[in-house]
């Protein structure tokens, strides 16, 4: 068995969102229906699953009732957390949780769902949320372990209305 690595824990700053960033884009396509519509449909309006992702990833961080935090090991920014925060309805969401592909199964997805719990119970929410797809085995694994039940499935659709087929059923 390896020794356990020092994991540090802090909210994150500007200077760490190239590295968030990073980390998205090598560990989400997998995990995220927006790789999942390319997949199906092929690159729309000219950006790829990527750009919107990342476009997601920065509306989060920009949120005035958001939180970002970050995992750093060794000095290097192993991992990221963010949640939402609904103060009228008491509700926390985990909006995107993401660990490097090369720090994977050192307990840094668990101990930034740990901070994300703690924040929002800190901040007075009464339920915290998350979400994954059927595809994700990690998320589907970890999230009960640390306390999350499964309540509820999700469907996504997608039309292609690009060209015009999409018209014929109306």
């Amino acid at each position: 068995m390896r020794d356990p690595i020092e994991i540090n824990i802090r909210q994150a700053t500007d200077f760490d969102h190239d590295e968030i960033l990073q980390i998205t884009s090598e560990v989400f396509g997998p995990t995220t229906f927006e790789k999942n519509l390319e997949d199906s449909y092929g690159v729309i309006a000219g950006k790829s699953w990527e750009w919107r992702k990342a476009r997601h990833l920065q509306n989060d961080l920009k949120q005035s009732n958001g939180e970002c935090y970050v995992a750093v090991v060794a000095d290097k920014v192993r991992g990221y957390v963010t949640i939402l925060l609904d103060h009228d309805a008491k509700i926390g969401v985990i909006s995107n949780l993401a660990v490097a592909k090369n720090a994977s199964n050192q307990g840094i997805g668990r101990r930034l769902l740990q901070e994300g719990k703690q924040a929002m119970r800190k901040a007075g929410m009464e339920i915290a949320r998350i979400e994954t797809l059927e595809q994700n085995p990690i998320g589907k694994h970890l999230y009960p372990q640390v306390g999350f039940r499964k309540f509820a499935t999700q469907h996504y659709f997608a039309l292609d209305l690009r060209d015009g087929t999409a018209l014929e059923g109306e």
